[in-house]
């Protein structure tokens, strides 16, 4: 018996999951789709219906997400639209560089080593960033920042008057080349791994376009959103969506991102971003081991890589619920002791 496809198992698997990504995305404002590609690759998806599935997802989880920035006034809906153009034409091109890939046979192996290098990457810089976030406070608690400043180096590069420029939406002024740049750039990375692009695309905004942090990261998720309806669309069309794995994912983040958003008001993330960095250090090491079981022919690494990917996942998702439950439960008692 199954729905949409999918047989009971896979529906109890996809949903838990989803609710992973979904309190990682309530709680990091990472929507956590750079796991879900790995995951189905690792299950044995092509890599076509693993990228288009998880656009998908993206576009469902990033629709949420653009929502609750704009209630806030933190989305540059201008700005997203400039970057529009370059956004679907880079998804264009990482679309074509998959399905030539997978005409070659060559899709799942360079995908897969791809997202090994991604994760290893982002995994390094939360670690070092929760491992150093000490010294950062002090220096930030001492100098009193601006949240409206932006870095030096997009003060530079606006310093810099290259036609066309443009107006945007708060007040300042952006080359059309850089915005086109940050969106085909980030546009190619979708298109080919199948991400929002978050993670690329929040760091270009706030250091090379030079919009404020907030903004930066709302503009960034409406991005997303552009993003993962212009690929689900594309991959839609070729055929390599699959509907029930996008619907299980969709149900267990819809649930997990209340629970991970409602986390926020009691956990600190310093005490858990470097359990995310570690996660992240993990997943890239499933994959590469998902990668060697393939060159190898040998099933067993395929299940050592998915219980490891699964399961860092699952740890980082129970030490956010308990250091959450732990601080209920401190504030409840807290009146009785005073």
């Amino acid at each position: 018996m199954s729905l949409l496809g999918l047989p009971p198992e896979l529906w109890v698997l996809f949903v838990s999951f989803g609710f992973m990504v979904g309190v990682f995305f309530g709680f990091f404002g990472m929507g956590g789709s750079f796991l879900v590609t790995p995951t189905l690759l690792i299950l044995g998806y092509p890599a076509p219906v693993a990228i288009g599935s998880s656009m998908a997802f993206v576009f469902g989880t990033a629709v949420i997400a653009t929502l609750k920035h704009d209630d806030v006034g933190q989305v540059d809906y201008k700005l997203g639209g400039l970057m529009f153009a370059g956004i679907v034409l880079g998804i264009e091109v990482g679309k074509m560089l998959v399905f030539g890939l997978e005409e070659l046979g060559r899709a799942e192996l360079v995908v897969g080593v791809a997202y090994v290098l991604l994760l290893a990457a982002i995994g390094l810089v939360f670690t070092h960033n929760a491992l150093s976030r000490g010294n950062e406070d002090d220096a930030a608690g001492e100098s009193g920042g601006d949240p409206d400043d932006i870095p030096e180096l997009a003060k530079t590069i606006k310093s810099y008057d290259v036609p066309p420029m443009v107006t945007l939406t708060d007040g300042s002024r952006a080359s059309m080349w850089v915005i086109s740049g940050v969106g085909g750039g980030v546009g190619v990375v979708s298109g080919f791994l199948g991400v929002g692009g978050g993670v690329i695309r929040m760091p270009a905004i706030y250091y090379l376009v030079g919009v404020p942090l907030a903004a930066a990261v709302g503009t960034s998720l409406f991005g997303a959103l552009m993003s993962g309806a212009v690929g689900a669309f594309s991959y839609g069309l070729s055929g390599v969506i699959d509907v029930g794995v996008v619907t299980a994912l969709l149900l267990g983040s819809a649930f997990g991102a209340r629970i991970g958003s409602a986390s926020t008001a009691y956990v600190d993330e310093e005490d858990v971003t470097i359990y995310f960095g570690i996660m992240l250090l993990l997943a890239s090491a499933a994959v590469a081991l998902g990668e060697l079981a393939t060159w190898l022919g040998t099933p067993v690494l395929d299940r050592v890589s998915f219980v490891l990917l699964i399961g860092s996942a699952a740890f980082v998702t129970a030490t956010i619920l308990y250091y959450g439950t732990r601080a209920v439960r401190e504030g409840r008692d807290a009146p009785a002791v005073g």
